[in-house]
């Protein structure tokens, strides 16, 4: 009996000591809470592009950074890069990417020195990352780092072409480089070194709405237009989309078919000399998947 009633204390001893221990983690969840929420609130983090991330926080946000780009270039299959898919991609990278990430023997833009975090040296990151990283960067881009995604602008072709000069870049010297901008400026009229022409995504069988949406991101329509289920600044320059798939009229003066909209996407202009909306270069497949996805906000 003596036994029965020790044990019986101890459990409520041990009970109590565990209830005591769960208030005071959970009061201290909540006091963390409370404390986040103020540092927020009262604006104590300083967003200054010059006033750099503390260490622990910088060393955490690289990790989420590679491990991401590392899970997702898992699922790409890389093809044989060649010197000419290399030499396909140098006029895309010298007007494209130098501005923001230098090149052998050539500092950043303007833009690129202010950026915080400083875009990285990609004759570094040729050494550190897989082309598969390489190419999944260049393509989706890294959201809260100034890095857009490309892959409304260039095919996956010229994507990789991209990136087999990327991962050349640790070889070459800043002689062979200028050389190589010397040949560019030479050449600058050949069709062949074109890049301003927007990518011409393959014919779909039917437009997709879900890569539709991404596309809204993609041609900044966010930076205008408040679209339901995105996340933008919220700035009402143009009319909020929602419900846009069950009006009658686009901009007041087409019929709601997706053939307006197409048209409407890619020629705003033509549709209407003064509107506000801009001639974003859409093109025909991206405008296809845009207003699949439109048509869906009733």
């Amino acid at each position: 009996m003596k036994n029965q009633n020790r044990q019986d204390s101890v459990r409520k001893i041990r009970k109590r000591i565990e209830i005591h221990v769960g208030i005071a983690i959970a009061a201290l969840v909540v006091a963390m809470g409370v404390g986040a929420a103020g540092f927020v609130y009262w604006g104590a983090y300083n967003v200054s592009a010059l006033q750099q991330h503390t260490e622990p926080v910088f060393t955490v946000l690289n990790m989420a950074l590679d491990r991401s780009i590392r899970q997702r270039a898992e699922e790409v299959e890389t093809p044989r890069l060649t010197a000419e898919m290399a030499e396909q991609g140098r006029p895309i990278f010298q007007r494209k990417c130098v501005q923001c990430h230098g090149a052998p023997g050539v500092g950043r833009d303007d833009v690129g020195k202010g950026m915080t975090p400083v875009p990285p040296n990609l004759a570094h990151t040729a050494k550190a990352k897989s082309a598969a990283e390489v190419f999944w960067s260049v393509k989706h881009g890294i959201k809260m780092t100034g890095m857009p995604s490309w892959q409304f602008k260039f095919t996956d072709e010229q994507i990789w072409n991209v990136t087999a000069f990327v991962m050349r870049l640790p070889e070459l010297s800043p002689a062979e480089y200028q050389a190589m901008v010397a040949e560019e400026h030479v050449e600058e009229g050949a069709d062949r070194n074109d890049v301003s022409a927007p990518a011409q995504a393959r014919r779909a069988a039917t437009p997709d709405a879900e890569r539709g949406k991404m596309a809204m991101y993609g041609y900044a329509c966010i930076a205008c237009h408040r679209i339901p289920g995105t996340v933008g600044p919220h700035s009402d320059v143009g009319p909020p989309l929602a419900g846009i798939g069950g009006r009658r009229y686009i901009a007041g003066v087409l019929a709601n078919t997706p053939e307006n909209m197409v048209h409407w996407l890619r020629h705003p202009t033509e549709v209407d000399p003064l509107t506000a909306m801009p001639d974003l270069g859409v093109t025909e497949q991206d405008a296809l998947d845009m207003a699949a996805y439109l048509e869906t906000l009733e």
